[in-house]
């Protein structure tokens, strides 16, 4: 009878983001019944639980996003997993989202909705921020685009007032031209950000249109609007931390080559739900994509829903969003696709139903040729990995 393992988790209760973490870990521990597990209450950035400090475990998943806390587990010697972008203890494994991948999300969701200004609303003092800034900015600027920078003052920093933060970030907001598309570092901060659009009366999207990151959802409807978000996969990259920490209490060596693990998608809200595009016909038109790409369309339904000709409805909208209907079309499906190969087992016939394609040959060549990767490939580079195993 295997021996049953003793798991500490030293991860906050107090946000979605860690909860999803817990979940992912949670997942892990159901389907082999391993371990025993201690974890406790508390906030980001609180001092370390007082029973670890004698704790006799077996193996600790942690989010060491604190000295305090990184002090403490270098003296505890067993297997440990870090789950925090901080790297505050290095030569350990790490797992953490892709924080470029998730700036590259949020772009083009601003992108395809005609936007041309870009704003980026940050926290500088987190690695996961200055991520998520510096490659969003990067696409800003590779497409010829303005991007306007917001650092947010550490909360922590000496004669901090959120009086004279609020007063900085107010006159920032004013000055930005509109419209713009502005991508927060995460959902509290675009909370802030559309506090301070309605107190200036600004016309959220059709002025300023916010994404967040993390999709907290009681905290992104509880915003006016409500806020749009990119979905982090926090469930599996709890996941594969336990599988991590698994194998290391099994004695495997691993590498310590971090795993970032893609997001899900965006939840699309309100805060959002515009296109900045000065022509009703093409803003009906993508509406009418975006709606139905995956049912099997072509342009010429497209043409049903607007009283252009073929030719017209190709010259304005290869103009305004720099691609075809087709294209657009092709760019959905590819899309859903994608998120169908890393979430489910859905063979690649289901996939080619789900997404619109005519049969999976075609699929299977328009995969590849907006990804460089068969439907196959994709699927196994981005399903849950097997432990990095060294």
């Amino acid at each position: 009878m295997t021996e049953r393992r003793s798991v500490a988790l030293l991860i906050e209760t107090s946000n979605a983001y860690a909860r999803g973490l817990l979940d992912g870990i949670i997942a892990y521990q159901r389907e082999h019944e391993l371990w025993s597990i201690y974890v406790g209450e508390q906030d980001r950035g609180a001092v370390p639980p007082g029973w670890l400090k004698n704790w006799k475990g077996d193996g600790i998943i942690a989010r060491i996003e604190t000295e305090a806390i990184a002090s403490m587990v270098r003296r505890t010697h067993i297997p440990m997993v870090d789950v925090s972008a901080a790297r505050l203890v290095k030569n350990i494994p790490w797992v953490e989202t892709d924080d470029r991948l998730i700036a590259r999300m949020a772009a083009q969701h601003l992108v395809d909705r005609g936007f041309e200004k870009f704003a980026f609303l940050g926290k500088p003092e987190f690695n996961w921020s200055r991520w998520r800034q510096d490659e969003f900015k990067a696409l800003a600027e590779n497409s010829n685009f303005e991007c306007f920078e917001f650092s947010s003052s550490p909360v922590h920093e000496k004669g901090f007032s959120w009086t004279k933060e609020r007063k900085r970030l107010k006159a920032w907001v004013e000055s930005l031209p509109k419209p713009i598309g502005v991508m927060a570092c995460y959902d509290f901060a675009g909370q802030q950000l559309l506090d301070i659009c309605r107190e200036l009366e600004i016309a959220v999207p059709e002025q300023v249109a916010v994404i967040g990151v993390d999709n907290d959802v009681r905290l992104c409807r509880l915003c006016t609007p409500p806020l749009s978000s990119v979905i982090p996969d926090t469930h599996r990259t709890g996941y594969e931390a336990a599988q991590l920490l698994d194998h290391m209490m099994r004695g495997e060596r691993l590498s310590e080559e971090a795993i970032l693990v893609p997001p899900s998608g965006i939840a699309e809200r309100q805060s959002s739900d515009v296109y900045a595009i000065d022509d009703e016909d093409i803003v009906t038109a993508l509406r009418f994509i975006r709606e139905n790409a995956c049912t099997g369309i072509t342009v010429a339904d497209v043409l049903k829903a607007v009283p252009l000709s073929r030719r017209m409805l190709e010259h304005r909208f290869q103009k305004l969003v720099r691609r075809t209907p087709h294209a657009e079309i092709v760019r959905i499906r590819i899309d859903r696709a994608c998120r169908l190969l890393r979430e489910t087992n859905l063979t690649l016939s289901e996939i080619t139903a789900r997404t619109g394609f005519s049969n999976p040959d075609y699929f299977s060549a328009a995969f590849k040729r907006h990804m460089h990767l068969s439907p196959r490939a994709y699927r196994k580079e981005n399903k849950l990995s097997r432990g990095n195993r060294v």
